[in-house]
């Protein structure tokens, strides 16, 4: 077994955790920066702008979400737990499998934009020059997804190896490439032409397309514990099945958290536009904490199923709680912080009042709840390294069922308007954490092994 797996299977999981995580988290919060900063670069453009990229911002973290969340925890699961069996072979073959789930996953979000995405929007409450603006970014976005799609698995391959710090890198030289290109597009600098919200897809897909060229190169150089060979470009239907045992029930839980957003986003859209780019600022800064999460979940994720690999399940489960309880904690505090702070950073993106006010009132009541999210979402991850996402699927059903009939009782039916929308929103991720945490503690990782 080579040495550096060795150790990721036998090191406390505590002290690991941290050393693998931190360069995922420091990385993806340098992308969470990315977001916030096209969120100014837009908000210079006035209230439409930021309406429409609150209208497009769903579809962008769906795509993102089922690229490196869904397919890239498939991916990494099934990577970590061969390469925990010691069965380098089967994960060089997987890697194959995984550009191809990748390039099929971007082509079928082209084609169903294409049949039916400007119709969405307009049910979003798209109109007029929103809905116009908000077509051409999605058609920009999934015609270029190929590249946010590979960028999405092939840092799966590194982290399911257990490499963080690689597609970590490679992150951050992205941010440092999109930031100023998505300034340069939106606003028109430097005399390029001005795009206004269509410069950040145009930047999004430059930047994953120059990154996931690297990630290639780098699997073709060899010297990995899993590499990118053509002698192990060898389909079958058994390693396609094995990606998709995680994938598919994975990419559900994607799929009903952004229906959630949208849903909350068309509710929200019945209070004005100005409510809802004010919730566009606010659902913005709450997926700060999930790249964050993210960076500790791909560790997770990578730990566990070299465990379950292994055949060590309270490995496994010790290495849940450990990254669960961290998760929890960091997320409630960025929470906290951000709802005692609204008043410091609502004006960097609007200082118009109405949209300050929404965005305050969604922070300060949500806030509270993030450390909830942080729990469910972190051992979401987990669960995927595990192999069995019963539970994880189920709790992202209970969430939407309560945010969107929550929402619906207490802003129309109790009349609470837009503040009830923001309290079903809370109350539904604390169950989802609930939910998924109390999986654990019952012995669902046990069962799936059974």
């Amino acid at each position: 077994m080579h040495d550096r797996t060795e150790m990721l299977l036998t090191a406390p999981p505590f002290g690991l955790l941290m050393r693998l995580s931190a360069p995922n988290s420091i990385a993806f919060l340098i992308q969470s920066g990315v977001s916030l900063t096209e969120v100014w670069f837009i908000g210079k453009l006035g209230t439409t702008s930021l309406a429409t990229i609150a209208l497009v911002f769903p579809l962008l973290m769906l795509t993102q979400m089922m690229s490196g969340g869904a397919l890239g925890g498939g991916v990494a699961s099934s990577i970590a737990r061969a390469v925990g069996a010691g069965d380098l072979e089967r994960a060089e073959r997987l890697v194959w499998h995984s550009i191809a789930y990748a390039t099929a996953g971007a082509v079928v979000f082209l084609l169903v934009f294409m049949i039916g995405g400007e119709y969405f929007l307009g049910f979003l409450g798209g109109k007029g020059d929103v809905l116009g603006q908000a077509s051409l970014y999605c058609l920009v976005l999934f015609t270029g997804g190929i590249f946010i799609w590979l960028l999405g698995v092939l840092g799966a391959v590194f982290r399911g190896m257990g490499n963080m710090q690689f597609p970590a890198r490679i992150m951050v030289f992205g941010a440092f490439i999109q930031v100023p290109l998505s300034g340069t597009l939106i606003l028109g600098a430097f005399g390029a032409p001005q795009l206004g919200v269509v410069g950040a897809a145009v930047s999004a897909v430059v930047a994953s397309l120059i990154t996931s060229a690297i990630m290639i190169y780098k699997l073709s150089l060899g010297g990995m514990p899993v590499n990118l060979k053509r002698s192990a470009c060898v389909f079958s239907r058994d390693l396609f099945a094995d990606i998709s045992k995680v994938a598919l029930p994975a990419s559900l839980s994607p799929l009903l958290t952004v229906a959630t957003i949208i849903s909350l986003t068309a509710i929200v859209g019945s209070f004005g536009e100005q409510a809802l780019a004010g919730y566009g600022i606010g659902s913005r800064i709450e997926f700060l904490m999930v790249p964050l999460i993210f960076g500790l979940g791909a560790a997770m994720t990578a730990l566990v199923g070299m465990a379950i690999g292994a055949s060590n399940v309270v490995r496994a489960e010790h290495v849940g709680w450990i990254g669960g309880a961290c998760a929890a904690a960091m997320a409630g505090v960025i929470g906290v912080t951000l709802a005692l702070t609204a008043d410091s950073w609502i004006p960097l993106f609007s200082t118009d009042e109405a949209i300050h006010a929404s965005a305050k009132s969604y922070i300060q009541i949500v806030g509270p709840y993030f450390a909830f999210q942080g729990l469910g979402l972190s051992l979401y991850f987990a669960a995927q390294g595990a192999g069995f996402m019963f539970w994880p699927v189920l709790a992202t059903c209970v969430r939407i069922i309560l945010a969107i009939g929550g929402a619906l009782l207490l802003a129309f039916t109790l009349e609470l308007g837009l503040n009830g929308v923001f309290h079903a929103a809370g109350l539904a991720m604390a169950m989802y954490g609930v939910i998924i945490a109390g999986s654990l503690k019952l012995g669902a990782w046990r069962s799936g092994l059974q």
